[in-house]
């Protein structure tokens, strides 16, 4: 439909234009009456566009000002008055291809939805197995789901599964469900194959619901009234009124055919979507793309905008957060090598982002050989002649549980995340705690859109309420609505949706719906085309949240030009028309007239496509280079900051022991402290040129703070002997590095969202797709 309304709008002016064109050139030759006849069918042409436009306007009850063009055009006709037909219909054309590529909008597909619907499935039988139809399941089935596979109806497990429910609820962290537990139909198979007691059919089970949702709240979607049409309200009265007195006062029907020419709303029919046009590519050149011209209105005009949390305000992925060591004579560095070098042989989500860290820290990573993967349980295998396991504790550390086993389970439970336990020739040696953290630049993007006009922040998401409320808390949202699935979303929406204009902004299958139902839905498609983006007005091309802020400004200023061309064109417009009135401008002038102030409006409205303000900050190439060799330093320095921490648990007042902290402390100051240096010497001015000197006070007083505690830290190791510490010397050790530890998680949290968040896109990218395990956000 809209392909065919585009080729139409095309024909329209092509045909318009020549049929004017060749008719100029007979008129020049004198051949007048064949000019009057091509003139004629170009007019007639016009009127067959405005009459369907109107009728169209009519049936769907909303104001338009093509009835202004319709009279203008069969009055035209009417009096002889070809050539004011023929420009008039010229401009009506011009209008409706503008309109046409401004308002021609993504088909909101189900297209990537019903491509992963799974198609069969595998059914237990007698003497084996059987791949029918998923149609064909029924309640009572036993079914079996291969590693990768998507889950074809709703069951319970018979074997125990690793679920990767991303597409269901966001959340980006597989879930380990037990024997008896339940699987939702559009969950992955994350794990071992497994057994599956179909508890209802397909066309009743959830991804089946869930493509239903989306139906519906596209069905549901309003339409937005364009800018032309809201002013056709006053405008198609006022015009009527003074072309009907004109021809009441004089008896003379050409003045009002006069009037009708020179109100013909071009100003309105090509000035906003010109600026319109304008401000898309604007916003493609930021990363946005904006799917038409009603998206762009409607993306101006909101005021409540909603986020889902995985994949939009946080990275959406596990990475690696922290270490908790067994003890022993094995570093942190050494054990991430032996890890990683082992899950290079994993597809699993908790692998990759394992063997990310330890390559983003250089670490030298080897084949390992011999790997056997224990389903359920983890994988193990030989690397470098040692033998290396990774996996659940069950499996890696025997009960009873060791103190450092407890603490890394209790770590992992407070912060929301997941742990890895790794074994080293048979022994316990440690775990790793992978998280999905907050995106650098979700803070700074969210004061970029109160500053843009928007009132209510509110998150709502698939995950739980604690994790969610501390994502709310550092991103500064309104309101928090956690654990919702699809439908509660909607219904969330909805009520917001009373009381403003709403914005929805998601990543992922399970945001369809609600992108769909919103007034404006915000996809993030950096990492791949989903069915988010197909149900989105506008799609964020690049992995920056932030560029929402500048895409909301870009529509904001392009409806603002528009408003000035086409306020300008029609006040020059009414002119005009008195004018006409007074029987000072005859048809054929005033449409020569009106052509003058297209081209004025049309001008006015192609500003919108020169630079203005925007929320994203332009680094030097100078300072960039820069940027980048400072957060390399780091990350780098990030190892010392997980090493506070695990010298601290390490510390007992039993069996006082100063070498560990002692070494830590000369750390401190060559690594820790260099970078520091470097920070305050060479980032702070960046940052400064960048926002201002206020931006940089915080960093400037944490980085003082952080040299004064390792310099107490020194002080009070100088004056304990390294024979005869007591255990009060140890209890104030550990509170000195708890309190290190604890100004660095706040001061990495500031860098990152104050300087990092800075570096332009695919460079920001580029370092920060891997975090190493250390812990720098609160």
């Amino acid at each position: 439909m809209e392909a065919g309304r585009a080729r139409l709008a095309v024909l329209l002016f092509a045909g318009s234009t020549l049929l004017l064109a060749l008719g100029g050139v007979l008129w020049l030759v004198d051949s007048r009456d064949a000019a009057d006849v091509l003139w004629l069918v170009g007019t007639a042409g016009g009127l067959a566009v405005a009459l369907a436009s109107t009728a169209g306007a009519v049936r769907r009850h909303r104001p338009t000002v093509d009835v202004i063009a319709l009279l203008a055009l069969g009055g035209a006709i009417a009096v002889g008055e070809y050539f004011a037909g023929a420009v008039i219909t010229v401009m009506l054309a011009t209008g409706q291809l503008l309109d046409a590529r401004a308002d021609a909008r993504a088909r909101r597909e189900l297209r990537l939805l019903l491509e992963r619907s799974p198609r069969t499935a595998r059914r237990r039988v007698a003497d084996g197995l059987v791949e029918v139809s998923v149609d064909e399941v029924a309640t009572g089935d036993t079914l079996l789901v291969r590693t990768g596979e998507v889950v074809p109806v709703d069951g319970r497990l018979l074997t125990p599964a690793t679920l990767d429910e991303s597409a269901l609820t966001g959340e980006p962290l597989p879930v380990e469900q037990p024997a008896g537990g339940t699987a939702r139909s559009g969950a992955v198979n994350a794990g071992a194959p497994f057994d599956l007691l179909a508890t209802a059919a397909a066309s009743e089970s959830t991804y089946a619901g869930l493509v239903r949702l989306v139906e519906q709240a596209q069905a549901a979607s309003a339409p937005f009234v364009r800018l032309a049409d809201r002013l056709a309200v006053v405008f198609v009265p006022l015009t009527l009124l003074l072309a009907g007195g004109a021809w009441a006062l004089t008896g003379d029907p050409v003045r009002a055919v006069a009037v009708l020419v020179v109100a013909t709303p071009c100003p309105l029919l090509l000035a906003a979507p010109i600026a319109y046009i304008s401000g898309l590519s604007r916003a493609t050149r930021v990363g946005v793309v904006i799917k038409g011209g009603g998206a762009l209105e409607r993306l101006a005009a909101a005021r409540v905008i909603m986020f889902d949390k995985t994949g939009t305000l946080t990275r959406g992925r596990p990475q690696l957060v922290g270490t908790v060591m067994a003890g022993g004579d094995l570093t942190a560095d050494e054990l991430l090598r032996l890890a990683a070098s082992l899950d290079q042989m994993s597809p699993h989500v908790l692998a990759t982002s394992i063997v990310s860290a330890a390559t983003a820290r250089g670490l030298d990573l080897e084949l390992p050989t011999e790997v056997v993967e224990e389903h359920g349980y983890g994988l193990s295998g030989t690397v470098g002649g040692r033998q290396v396991a990774l996996g659940k504790r069950a499996w890696i550390v025997p009960d009873p549980a060791p103190a450092w086993a407890q603490r890394a389970r209790r770590r992992a439970s407070l912060d929301g995340s997941m742990t890895v336990f790794a074994s080293v020739d048979g022994e316990a040696a440690g775990a790793f705690l992978l998280e999905d953290v907050i995106r650098p630049d979700a803070p700074r993007m969210v004061h970029g859109l109160r500053e843009a006009g928007i009132r209510r922040v509110v998150l709502v998401t698939g995950d739980r309420a604690d994790t969610a409320e501390t994502v709310g808390r550092i991103v500064g949202t309104d309101a928090v609505n956690a654990e919702c699935d699809p439908g509660e979303k909607l219904a969330v929406i909805h009520a917001e949706r009373e009381a403003d204009v709403v914005m929805m902004v998601g990543d992922g299958v399970n945001d369809a719906p609600a992108l769909a139902a919103a007034d404006v839905g915000v996809a993030l498609a950096a990492r791949g085309a989903t069915a988010s983006s197909e149900a989105a007005d506008v799609v964020l091309t690049v992995d920056r949240v932030d560029a929402l802020a500048d895409a909301i400004l870009i529509a904001q200023r392009s409806r603002r030009i528009a408003r000035q061309a086409v306020g300008i064109g029609m006040g020059l417009s009414l002119l005009a028309m008195a004018a006409a009135a007074a029987g000072l401008l005859p048809p054929a002038a005033g449409a020569v007239l009106q052509e003058g102030i297209d081209v004025l409006a049309i001008g006015l409205a192609l500003r919108a496509v020169l630079p203005g303000r925007t929320h994203t900050v332009t680094l030097p190439h100078a300072d960039v280079v820069m940027g980048h060799e400072l957060r390399a330093q780091h990350e780098a320095s990030l190892v010392v900051v997980e090493e506070i921490r695990a010298v601290a648990d390490q510390i007992s007042t039993q069996a006082p022991d100063l070498v560990p902290v002692r070494g830590l402390l000369d750390r401190l100051r060559t690594v820790l402290l260099t970078h520091e240096h470097a920070d305050q010497a060479q980032l702070v001015p960046l940052v400064a040129r960048a926002l201002g000197a206020p931006a940089t006070y915080a960093l400037t007083r944490t980085h003082a703070e952080i040299e004064h505690q390792v310099g107490r830290l020194g002080r009070l190791l100088g004056d304990i002997p390294d024979e005869g510490a007591q255990p009060e010397d140890m209890v104030e050790v550990r509170r000195l590095l708890y309190g290190l530890y604890g100004v660095l998680r706040l001061h990495n949290a500031q860098e990152d969202e104050t300087a990092h968040s800075l570096l332009p896109p695919a460079e920001a990218s580029r370092l920060v797709s891997s975090r190493p395990p250390a812990e720098p956000r609160a």
